[in-house]
C-alpha cells in the first residue's frame, strides 16, 4: 500500500549518501577535531579576534557534519513508519507518511544545494544592497517587494538578518535599503540574486490600471574576512551624518546618529542607521565600504580576465538577470540558466531554493568551461 513511498526513502538514503561523500564529511570531521584541540590548549583566549573567528568555523563545521547525521535518522525514522502502516488503511496515517516523506525530500535538497558551493567566500556573511531603478514610485515599490522576497527567504533558511541602512521612498517602497545576513553559507546562498531584477505588472499606481516595467537591483557582497586588508586613506572618504528612519527608525532617531560615506574616488556611497552610537554606525559603514571596495577589485580582475580569454570585456555585470511578469501571464523567469516556475506568488513569498540551486549548477558548469 505504501510501496510508492519506501521506494521514494530508499532514493533519499541513497541520494544522501552520494551527498555524504561529495561533502567530504570524514574530513569536516577532522578538521573539527583539529579545532577542538586547538581550543583545549591553554592561551588560546589570549587573542580573543583569532578565537573567535575559530569558533565561527567550528560551528560552522559542526552544522555541516550534523546535518546530514539528522536527516540520515529521520530516513531510518520513515523507512521504520512505512514498515508499520502497511496493511493499514488508515487515511491518518497516509497523511503523516505522506508529510514525513514530503520534509526529508525538502531537507536533502537543501543539503544537496549545500554541495555545490564552491567559492571560497561562500561560507561568508552577506552584504545585501536593493535599490530601485527609473521609474519613480513604481521602481521604489517593487525595490521594497525584493526587500521583503530577501527577509523571507532568509527567515526559510534560518538566517540572521541585521538591518544596516533603509531610506523609504517618497510615497511608496523604499529608495534604498541594506542588510548583513549572517548563518552557514549565507553568501553562498544568497548571491544568485545579485544583478537586476525586471518586473511587468498592472500598476497599483496608475489610475488608468496601464501595464508597467519596472526594474531594481540586488548587489550581494561576502563580508570581509578579518585577514584581509583594505586601505582606505581618511581623505578620500566624506562623511555627512543624519537622522535614522525607516523601519526601527523611532528608536534611534532623536540624534543624527547615522551615517553616510562617500568613497570620492570611486563615488560609492554606504550608509549605516543601526546603531544609537555615530561611532559604530561609522564602523559598520567603513566595514560596507571595505566589502564593496574588495568586490570592486576582484570584478576588474575577473573583467581583465574575460578580456584575455574572449578578446572583449564581459559586460553582464549589472545586466537583467531575472524577470517576474504577473500580467497578462504569471512567470518568474531566470535568464541566465532559463529556469522558469508559474509560481509567482511562491517566489516573491521568499520560495528561491529552486533559482539558488540552479544558478549554482550554471556557475559550477560556466567555470569549468572557463
Amino acid at each position: 500500500m505504501y510501496e510508492e513511498q519506501a521506494t521514494q526513502i530508499d532514493d533519499y538514503a541513497k541520494r544522501l549518501e552520494e551527498l555524504v561523500n561529495a561533502l567530504n564529511i570524514e574530513d569536516k570531521k577532522s578538521e573539527i577535531l583539529a579545532f577542538e584541540t586547538d581550543m583545549a590548549v591553554d592561551g588560546f583566549w589570549d587573542n580573543p579576534e583569532s578565537a573567535q573567528k575559530i569558533m565561527q568555523q567550528l560551528k560552522g563545521l559542526k552544522t555541516l557534519v550534523e546535518a546530514p547525521e539528522d536527516l540520515s535518522r529521520e530516513i531510518d525514522d520513515a523507512q521504520v513508519l512505512v514498515e508499520l502502516a502497511e496493511g493499514e488503511s488508515d487515511e491518518t496515517m497516509r497523511e503523516e507518511i505522506d508529510s514525513v516523506v514530503q520534509e526529508v525530500e525538502q531537507r536533502l535538497q537543501r543539503l544537496e544545494i549545500t554541495s555545490l558551493f564552491s567559492d571560497p567566500r561562500d561560507g561568508n556573511a552577506a552584504i545585501i544592497s536593493i535599490h530601485p531603478g527609473a521609474g519613480g514610485t513604481e521602481s521604489c515599490d517593487w525595490a521594497d517587494m525584493l526587500f521583503r522576497m530577501i527577509n523571507r527567504y532568509c527567515e526559510r533558511q534560518g538566517f540572521e538578518v541585521e538591518l544596516a541602512d533603509y531610506q523609504p521612498g517618497d510615497e511608496a517602497g523604499l529608495k534604498s535599503a541594506t542588510i548583513i545576513v549572517t548563518g552557514t553559507f549565507a553568501y553562498g546562498s544568497l548571491r544568485s540574486e545579485s544583478g537586476v531584477h525586471r518586473l511587468v505588472r498592472i500598476s497599483p499606481f496608475d489610475a488608468s490600471a496601464r501595464r508597467h516595467t519596472s526594474f531594481a537591483a540586488i548587489e550581494v557582497l561576502p563580508q570581509l574576512d578579518d585577514d584581509i586588508e583594505i586601505e582606505i586613506k581618511d581623505d578620500d572618504v566624506k562623511m555627512d551624518v543624519f537622522r535614522s528612519s525607516g523601519p526601527g527608525g523611532q528608536k534611534v532617531n532623536k540624534t543624527s546618529s547615522a551615517v553616510r560615506l562617500t568613497h570620492i574616488p570611486t563615488s560609492i556611497v554606504v550608509a549605516c542607521q543601526i546603531e544609537r552610537s555615530q561611532h559604530r554606525n561609522r564602523e559598520t559603514a567603513m566595514n560596507l565600504l571595505k566589502a564593496k571596495l574588495y568586490d570592486l577589485e576582484l570584478q576588474k580582475k575577473e573583467e581583465e580576465m574575460a578580456a584575455r580569454r574572449d578578446g572583449q570585456q564581459d559586460v553582464a555585470w549589472g545586466s537583467q538577470i531575472r524577470s517576474y511578469v504577473l500580467h497578462p501571464y504569471q512567470m518568474v523567469k531566470d535568464h541566465r540558466t532559463d529556469h522558469e516556475t508559474g509560481s509567482v506568488d511562491k517566489v516573491l513569498d521568499g520560495d528561491l531554493d529552486q533559482f539558488v540551486e540552479t544558478y549554482l549548477k550554471w556557475n559550477l558548469e560556466r567555470r569549468g568551461r572557463n
